[in-house]
């Protein structure tokens, strides 16, 4: 299949997923208190469709590359702040090993 649009990709597709499931996580009242790290997930998540998409408007492989790397950096980002979230229980620990 011949991807035309970042919006076929199965991993932006994934990230678009995760994106909703951090923001129903913060809409929790205890976690979306803690401005800092409601705010700062939510960024980094973003970040990571976001780099996808723009990875892949910029029509080259390197350029794709170094963008998918810049998003794989946004999921560890992500990972490690779902851990914060969860020893400071707000969220579940099995939420946090999404």
């Amino acid at each position: 299949m011949l991807v035309k649009n970042f919006e076929d990709l199965e991993i932006w597709k994934e990230a678009r997923r995760l994106t909703w499931e951090i923001y129903q996580l913060t809409r929790d009242p205890r976690f979306s208190k803690d401005f800092g790290l409601s705010s700062q997930i939510q960024r980094a998540a973003i970040s990571i469709m976001s780099n996808i998409a723009e990875g892949f408007e910029r029509g080259g492989n390197q350029e794709f590359a170094h963008f998918l790397y810049m998003a794989k950096g946004s999921c560890g980002e992500v990972r490690s702040q779902l851990y914060v979230a969860a020893d400071q229980s707000y969220v579940a620990q099995k939420n946090a090993m999404m």
